[in-house]
């Protein structure tokens, strides 16, 4: 009888060994994953419309719980992580830019505010994407859930949603918000601009006021050639689309709602009813450029005094130089320049 309690007594230790074991080495693998916080940056979490929405806040080191501003960078198109990780050739390992440019000097006066995509994951590392770092899921395509809301309206209502979240934490200062965006980022501004009147600033990067469909003509007019007319073909797409603009069927790359809301009506219309200082830049080497030009023009035939336009001569769509023979020069990074530009200009307001 002895031998047997003394036997169960032995049971029961190796089990408590067992999951003191367990859960040292949860503790070590837990310890081992990387955090937004591991990178610097505040990771916050609201719900909109029943989706878990994960934003980034990069604040200047210590100045975290002081009062400032908020500047929301809407990003671009695409379902791309907020946080990629990789490791290069040496073995070195890092991330790649989260807000596109450093987001330092700008955080001296801004909480810099960043909003993930839906349904994709905030972090991860670069070998579980795409070549072009987009995110697919198990069956290979873009998640469906995030399709079903890569929408104008969806990100507008959303990143509203969530400044006014975080215009009710004690860090933030209402006394200024700064909206702005690039490509397709751009027409979410905007248009959360016109919607927002808390919006005291506007930057508009890398858009086309004239709408997305002008932009996907004019990149099909660069490559094609008398036999080979790829522009008759999107604008035979724009008149499906036309007849079409709630269809949610992906599967020639965009939905035809998402192409039809970022084209019509077109991002000109909400920044012309804008009070509010907008700056505007772009390169002049990209697709978007002469609608850029144009809308420079009639902003200056109407006499408005609240625009400004900065052209970055021989830059592409992300402020790279080109080659000579054309190709884009990604060894030149100008996205800092640019991003000092904007701090500049708003200083100056």
């Amino acid at each position: 009888m002895q031998r047997h309690n003394h036997s169960k007594v032995g049971v029961q230790i190796m089990r408590y060994i067992t999951w003191i074991v367990t859960l040292l080495f949860i503790a070590k693998s837990y310890g081992q994953n990387k955090s937004p916080e591991d990178y610097g940056f505040r990771h916050l979490q609201t719900i909109y419309k029943g989706d878990t929405v994960d934003i980034l806040i990069k604040s200047r080191k210590g100045d975290e719980q002081k009062k400032k501003p908020l500047l929301l960078f809407c990003q671009g198109s695409l379902p791309i992580p907020l946080i990629i990780t990789y490791k290069d050739s040496s073995g070195k390992t890092g991330i790649y830019n989260v807000f596109v440019f450093n987001p330092e000097n700008l955080s001296a006066d801004y909480h810099l505010v960043i909003i993930n995509k839906p349904y994709v994951p905030l972090l991860i590392d670069q070998h579980s994407l795409n070549p072009d770092l987009t995110y697919s899921d198990s069956t290979g395509k873009f998640p469906r859930k995030y399709v079903e809301r890569d929408l104008l309206d969806y990100y507008v209502d959303r990143d509203i949603s969530v400044i006014e979240f975080l215009q009710r934490q004690p860090w933030v200062s209402n006394s200024r918000l700064v909206v702005a965006g690039h490509s397709e980022g751009s027409t979410i501004a905007a248009k959360i601009a016109l919607s927002f009147p808390k919006t005291t600033q506007l930057i508009y990067s890398g858009g086309n006021p004239c709408g997305r469909i002008v932009t996907m003509i004019e990149q099909q007019r660069a490559h094609e050639n008398d036999s080979a007319r790829n522009a008759e073909q999107v604008f035979n797409n724009w008149k499906n689309i036309i007849d079409n603009p709630n269809n949610m069927d992906a599967a020639s790359g965009d939905t035809y709602s998402a192409t039809y809301g970022f084209s019509l009506p077109p991002p000109m219309i909400y920044l012309e009813k804008l009070k509010i200082p907008v700056l505007v830049t772009y390169g002049t080497k990209d697709y978007s450029c002469p609608y850029n030009d144009y809308f420079r023009v009639r902003v200056m035939e109407q006499k408005k005094k609240n625009f400004a336009f900065k052209a970055y001569v021989g830059l592409e769509h992300n402020f790279f130089p080109l080659k000579a023979n054309g190709e884009i020069n990604y060894d030149i990074f100008n996205w800092d320049k640019v991003a000092d530009d904007w701090r500049q200009w708003l200083k100056d307001q």
